[in-house]
């Protein structure tokens, strides 16, 4: 899968929490995400400068992307086997490590039983 399909496939499942999604799609998704605000960033920055309005672009930018990418997230560890309310544990801080070696692991048969 490339960004292109990535970015189209997940747009288009915006809210589906259910189903399994590969491991590239969901990288390449995240990496659309995180270029995405990083230039909503910059160009806030250089249009507003110190302004307040300049955080503002870019937290609207994030706030549209959150649900997708948390319902993307979802269906990756579905793709493994686990839950997707294992999210939860990135609210513990340490539980990021451990959510991002999911992410990255390889498909598993047990995920069949979230298709």
């Amino acid at each position: 899968m490339n960004i292109g399909t990535a970015i189209t496939v997940c747009m288009s499942k915006y809210a589906t929490f259910s189903g399994r999604a590969s491991r590239s799609e969901f990288w390449w998704f995240y990496l659309f995400v995180v270029l995405l605000g990083w230039f909503a960033n910059i160009m806030a920055s250089v249009t507003y400068g110190v302004q307040p309005i300049a955080t503002i672009v870019p937290a609207i930018v994030n706030l549209i992307f959150v649900v997708p990418f948390i319902a993307t997230g979802s269906r990756r560890l579905h793709d493994i086997g686990k839950s997707g309310w294992w999210q939860l544990i990135l609210l513990t801080g340490i539980g990021g490590i451990l959510l991002i070696f999911w992410w990255a692991t390889n498909t598993k048969p047990e995920g069949e039983k979230y298709e």
